[in-house]
């Protein structure tokens, strides 16, 4: 067997999100063809270290150069000295742009950096800032590829990044669609005891101002019926969350287990999965939700509009306001057999679009191309 791939991941944050999981889905897809290190931009921010299979090879960098703070070339340098240490380098999002810039500034004897954006923190979820982007400009002319999930990110990608189209890879996120159709076990959420009459409403989601959580429990806390909520995650907005849900007389209703591990042993315990961000692109949250059956009510943010059933389009609602969310709700809250029919629909889009496979097949070509090295990364 071949030397394994020495591969380098700077994260803006490694607490479990969309990128993260995408990110520890390929880990275990190189198996041990590839060892890892891994570097958050927000020290402690390593929630997502739970889920990497045991038998992954990697490591939490020790005292890594930061990734944050004001451009220099003394913190370009000291980044560019840390990365010559790696075959490849894997950078995700805004908060390790700078990893990108360092490649830029000392390019002699620099691996290869593939940069990935996957969306936008609550400070560019509606306008993007000029200065910024004038910064990716400049730091990807040094990256052997941007990699986004979206078409809106490929078009941000393109004509305000101002990317030639050859390095823009858009690969769609996937998911093993095949493991969604188990149904789950009963108790598979810690705190959740589902009740006779009751609607499940589901959330996963860091908890980040930029999920916009509190708006989510003002909206189920509008709606008719008997409902239960439960939001899967960690994050600093917890307490935001809970604040909102004893104001709206929610809190007897709300359950927020924490991060939970394999989201196929528990997503089917919803009856409709919920997405209350202010920006997103191709969220791996709705992916799930439609290859557990579930009808999805979201804001209509990114790509979500286009991922889900024709027949779930009208429950994806304008972003930013709890109102609109909650009319999206309330039907099917008020019309099981109407959720249950969008559901079986997103199931069958999910596994004929969003299959992990083809994912997985798309990333380990891009890898192997920048590194030179066909079959690197296995079959």
């Amino acid at each position: 067997m071949s030397t394994p791939v020495r591969i380098l991941h700077l994260h803006s944050s490694f607490d479990l999100g969309g990128k993260e999981a995408r990110a520890v889905r390929l880990m275990s897809a190189w198996g041990d063809r590839a060892r890892h290190t891994i570097v958050s931009g927000v020290p402690g921010a390593l929630g997502a270290r739970a889920a990497i299979a045991p038998e992954i090879a990697y490591e939490i960098a020790q005292d890594p150069p930061s990734l944050t703070g004001t451009p220099g070339l003394a913190r370009f340098e000291a980044l560019a000295r840390y990365m010559r240490r790696f075959d490849l380098v894997l950078t995700y999002n805004w908060g390790a742009i700078d990893g990108v810039m360092a490649r830029r500034a000392y390019p002699s004897g620099m691996p290869p950096v593939v940069h990935h954006e996957d969306g936008f923190n609550a400070d560019e979820a509606e306008r993007l800032k000029v200065q910024r982007n004038v910064y990716r400009r400049i730091a990807l002319s040094a990256a052997h590829a941007l990699a986004v999930p979206s078409y809106l990110l490929e078009r941000i990608a393109l004509q305000v990044w101002k990317q030639p189209p050859a390095r823009v890879h858009r690969i769609a996120n996937g998911i093993a669609t095949a493991a969604y159709a188990t149904p789950p076990a009963a108790d598979a959420i810690p705190g959740l005891v589902k009740r006779d009459g009751e609607t499940v409403i589901g959330a996963l989601a860091g908890l980040r101002a930029v999920k916009n959580l509190p708006m989510l429990v003002r909206a189920a806390g509008g709606v008719a019926g008997r409902v239960r909520l439960v939001i899967v995650g960690e994050g600093p907005e917890r307490g935001a969350i809970e604040a909102a849900a004893l104001a709206m007389g929610l809190a007897d209703q709300l359950v927020m287990p924490g991060f939970l591990p394999e989201p196929h042993r528990y997503v089917g315990l919803f009856d409709i999965l919920a997405l209350s961000s202010l920006s997103e692109q191709q969220p791996i949250s709705v992916m799930e939700g439609m290859a557990a059956g579930l009808a999805i009510v979201a804001t209509d943010v990114g790509d979500v509009k286009v991922m889900v059933a024709p027949e779930n389009r009208p429950y994806i609602a304008p972003a930013g306001n709890e109102v609109f969310l909650r009319d999206a709700l309330q039907p099917l809250v008020s019309h099981p057999d109407g959720r249950r029919q969008i559901g079986q629909l997103n199931r069958a889009r999910a596994t004929g679009e969003y299959d992990e496979a083809v994912m997985i097949a798309r990333y380990r070509a891009l890898y192997e191309a920048a590194l030179g090295r066909p079959g690197a990364l296995g079959a």
